[in-house]
């Protein structure tokens, strides 16, 4: 809100147990966590996560409340308690409160001038390091503020996550999947990829796509014009897909088809977007991303069937590029200067199973693929849900969208409705 942008959610605290707000409140919410635990609350078509200034408060020893009162002394209960809690986050400009009440802000920590500042400081009253000793999750969650954002690190801030980057292989891979997930959502994937390379990170979270960046850099001062960097709001079904094509570049009219299939939902209606779209394909109309693709398409659409199968076969296959330890480390051998394996964290076997249902109904006849839609707008509950159908829809309009000026919504198709 002062920075004048629509927030992605708001998360709640309040004097209130937890307990009281499941027992008085929401029967329906669910608590969650042990360490800091909160409460989820769905309203409509929104999650709202609700914590308790009491969580805090149950977790601190008799001499800490004794030393906090002292220093506070003067000040009321409600102060008390905004201020002991922000003194527990992670950066300044997560320990602001506001009430909507009064239109007030609570600021304990200097968090407004550093978001007019525009740096990111570690809020805690121990130093960065000993606070991403603590927690090396919040060493991605800063990541995650300064890829949103625009903003830059302090100095110390810094240092500590360079120092202490590698210490993020000892986070649960559950919450380090969810991190990940977080980063690479709401339109901040482009940056937060670009920051987990300069800290390291890159390499130990995703290190196919760390050594093909190192490559692709060595001639280049810029990024943007690399096809991993254009496509990355797909986030893991999106690096399968990227990885069949550094595996084996494709001609760029299979790699469009391929797209059509998922965002039309059907071999016929990807064949007939092709073809309203053949004459700005001529003029040169597609992008060339050179590691990837075959350049000029020298097939004819007659011909593209076979192809695009091959194609598809491929993708599934990178699933274990990705997944499995073995072959990850054969398939980095491309690259002269691959990350080494051993510091590598790997997606869990549940994402290796949703990524299968996502690609695995493609490793057959195409032609009897059918998944077409009423309307082609994302669902973004099924998106975050992980619903394959909508992963595959959304990871097509993405591929088209990088391969070509023309958006796939301007098509007449999206005027016809599903027929069963």
């Amino acid at each position: 809100l002062l920075l004048k942008r629509v927030p992605k959610d708001f998360d709640v605290i309040t004097t209130a147990s937890l307990q009281q707000i499941k027992k008085n409140i929401f029967s329906r919410c669910m608590i969650i966590g042990k360490r800091f635990p909160i409460c989820l609350l769905k309203m409509r078509d929104s999650v709202i996560e609700v914590s308790s200034f009491r969580t805090a408060g149950n977790r601190a020893n008799k001499r800490e409340e004794v030393d906090y009162l002292e220093e506070l002394n003067g000040y009321d209960n409600g102060d008390i308690l905004r201020w002991k809690n922000s003194m527990r986050r992670d950066f300044t400009i997560n320990g602001l409160f506001f009430n909507p009440m009064n239109y007030r802000i609570y600021d304990y920590v200097n968090g407004v001038r550093d978001i007019k500042k525009n740096k990111v400081i570690v809020t805690t009253v121990i130093p960065a390091h000993i606070s991403f000793m603590e927690d090396p999750a919040r060493i991605l969650r800063g990541l995650r503020i300064a890829a949103r954002l625009g903003f830059q690190f302090s100095s110390e801030t810094s240092n500590a996550i360079r120092d202490l980057s590698s210490s993020i292989i000892n986070i649960d891979k559950a919450r380090l999947m969810m991190e990940m997930n977080y980063m690479l959502s709401y339109g901040a994937a482009e940056p937060s990829v670009r920051l987990l390379r300069k800290y390291g990170l890159l390499d130990i979270l995703l290190p196919f796509q760390a050594a093909y960046l190192s490559d692709q850099m060595k001639d280049r001062s810029s990024d943007t014009d690399l096809m991993l960097m254009e496509m990355m709001s797909a986030r893991l079904a999106l690096l399968v897909f990227h990885t069949a094509l550094v595996v084996s570049p494709q001609d760029t009219l299979v790699i469009r088809a391929f797209a059509a299939l998922l965002y039309f939902g059907s071999w016929e209606s990807a064949i007939e977007f092709l073809k309203e779209d053949e004459e700005e394909e001529e003029a040169g109309a597609q992008v060339p991303f050179v590691s990837e693709t075959l350049g000029p398409s020298q097939i004819k659409l007659d011909d593209l069937l076979e192809q695009t199968s091959h194609l598809a076969s491929l993708v599934n296959s990178s699933v274990l590029t990705l997944t499995s330890s073995d072959a990850l480390e054969q398939s980095l051998a491309r690259f002269s200067e691959p990350p080494q394996i051993s510091r590598v964290v790997l997606p869990s076997n549940n994402d290796r199973n949703r990524l299968l249902k996502i690609f695995g109904v493609l490793d057959s006849d195409l032609t009897s693929y059918d998944e077409r839609r009423w309307m082609h707008k994302i669902d973004y509950w099924s998106l975050k849900d992980g619903f394959p159908g909508e992963v595959r829809f959304v990871l097509g309009k993405v591929i088209m969208d990088t391969m070509s000026v023309k958006s796939p919504c301007e098509s007449a198709e999206d005027d016809l409705a599903f027929v069963s």
